[in-house]
Order: C-alpha cells, then sequence, then structure tokens
C-alpha cells in the first residue's frame, strides 16, 4: 500500500507537468510564429525577442501584402490558397471513389491472393515518392500536362489511394457480417447493402481518412515544385511559401503571415472532426 500510494503521488505531481511541458513544446513555436505575422517590421528589429506585444502594436499589413494580388505589390496567396484547396479537395474525392470500393472488396470479397494484395497496399506507401519524381516528370511533359493541376491530382490519388486502401479495409472488417447478411435476407444487392448498411457505420474512418488524405496534399511540396515551378497562376500555397522563404527581399514578418495561411486550415479542420477523427483513427486496432 505504502508504495501504491507513493506512485499514485508521484504521478499526481509528474502528470501535469509533463502536460505542460509538452503543450509548451507544441503551441509555443506556433504562438511565436502567429506573434511575428502581426508585428510590424521595425517593431520586430526593436524587440525581436518580445512575447507579448500591445495591441496597438497589431500589425495587419503583412497579412495583406500576403493576400494582395502580385499586380497590387503583393504576394498573391488568394490563387495559391484556391489552387491548393482544388487540388485537395479533388483529391480527397476521387481517392476514396477508388479506396472505398477497393478496401470492401479487399474486407469482404474472397479471392485468390487476397492477403497479400493487402500488404502489396501498404509496401506501396513505403517507397520514397523521390524514386518516382523523375519517371512521372518525363510522362507528364511527353503527355503536355506539365504545369497543370491535373496532373499533380492524379499524382497525389496515385501515392495517397493505396495506404487508404489498407486503412479502410482494417475498419470495414469490425463491421459485423450479420449485419449485411441481414440487409441481403431482405433484398439488398453488394452495392446497396455497402452504401446503406457499411459506408453509414464507417463514416467516422472516412472522415479521418479524408483529413489524412487533404493534409497530405495541402502540405505537399515536391511534386508541385517539379509540376507547377514554371506557371505561377498554378502554384499550390506550399510552393508560394517555399518562394517567399527562399527570397532574401521578403520580410520575416511577412513569411510567418504566409506560414499561418498554410496552417491554419488544417488546424481548422482537425479541430472541427476531432470527435470523429479518433474514432476513425482508433477503429481496426483489433480487428483485420
Amino acid at each position: 500500500m505504502g508504495r501504491d500510494r507513493f506512485e499514485n503521488g508521484l504521478f499526481a505531481v509528474l502528470k501535469p507537468i509533463v502536460i505542460v511541458l509538452l503543450l509548451i513544446v507544441a503551441v509555443f513555436p506556433f504562438y511565436y510564429m502567429v506573434l511575428l505575422s502581426f508585428r510590424s517590421l521595425d517593431s520586430l528589429l526593436q524587440n525581436p525577442g518580445a512575447l507579448w506585444i500591445s495591441i496597438e502594436e497589431l500589425d495587419l499589413a503583412t497579412y495583406l501584402e500576403v493576400l494582395a494580388p502580385v499586380s497590387d505589390g503583393g504576394q498573391g496567396f488568394v490563387v495559391f490558397m484556391r489552387n491548393s484547396l482544388l487540388v485537395a479537395l479533388s483529391t480527397v474525392v476521387l481517392t476514396l471513389l477508388v479506396a472505398i470500393p477497393g478496401a470492401y472488396a479487399v474486407s469482404r470479397l474472397r479471392f485468390f491472393g487476397r492477403r497479400q494484395v493487402s500488404a502489396l497496399f501498404l509496401a506501396v506507401y513505403f517507397f520514397p515518392a523521390i524514386l518516382l519524381a523523375v519517371p512521372l516528370f518525363v510522362f507528364f511533359t511527353q503527355l503536355g500536362l506539365r504545369g497543370s493541376l491535373v496532373a499533380l491530382v492524379v499524382v497525389y490519388v496515385s501515392q495517397v489511394a493505396a495506404v487508404s486502401i489498407y486503412t479502410l479495409r482494417n475498419y470495414f472488417a469490425t463491421v459485423p457480417v450479420s449485419l449485411e447478411e441481414a440487409a441481403a435476407i431482405d433484398g439488398c444487392g453488394r452495392l446497396q447493402t455497402m452504401w446503406k448498411i457499411s459506408l453509414p457505420l464507417a463514416m467516422p474512418a472516412l472522415v479521418s481518412n479524408g483529413l489524412f488524405i487533404f493534409m497530405i496534399a495541402w502540405n505537399e511540396f515536391l511534386f508541385a515544385l517539379l509540376f507547377l515551378v514554371e506557371k505561377r497562376d498554378s502554384w499550390t500555397v506550399s510552393l508560394g511559401l517555399s518562394q517567399l522563404s527562399g527570397s532574401i527581399e521578403v520580410p520575416t514578418t511577412v513569411l510567418m503571415a504566409g506560414s499561418v495561411i498554410l496552417t491554419l486550415p488544417i488546424i481548422i479542420l482537425f479541430f472541427a472532426s476531432e470527435r470523429l477523427l479518433v474514432g476513425g483513427l482508433t477503429a481496426g486496432a483489433e480487428k483485420g
């Protein structure tokens, strides 16, 4: 009892300390980035280490410069965000259209090599993207699609479809077969059963998988650089941010404002779908 009481007391003391330390490590860099984005360059040069500023010091000029079109002397991030949103949403929709029937088939249908196919889906994701960079660059150049957002979407879908199928397969395996058998007795076909029974039950996994795909497409840089670097109007937000960081003429405050704009949509999506995300990530852990 003495040892148990000691361990409980020790954990009671260490738990809040560890939580606070983790919060500082995770939140402080983002806080300082947001703080710098709202400061003027003069204020930053005078006191670069300030961790708190007054309301009078808040300056929105950096965000206006980042969002303003290039013709008005800005960085044109509105166009970049539009392109990134279009690419990310298209990637999510097309990947789920491919992954849902593929995962359901691997989970429910019996065919030769079923287990090997599941392992192959996961193994494809282990290959570094850089191995495909040159072949894909040559391929889409020959097709005349270099500089096109369509080519970028095709590449992203091919990258994440395999791991999406593997992830959703584990979740579909947790859906009781008896529910689908009952639907079949009531006259539902295979597609009706998947649409009316399996998909509603798999919604947490679909949301978490969609968010995972969205984050990859939103933040991806390598293929965006390869395909779009010559056509500024088609740049994604990650490519635009890299252009800011690589320029000595762009102030640090403007770079931080661009970083906040890049990060904020992911944070909003994460907190908006947090409950479904946690359920989807833990689903399939015990079966499949």
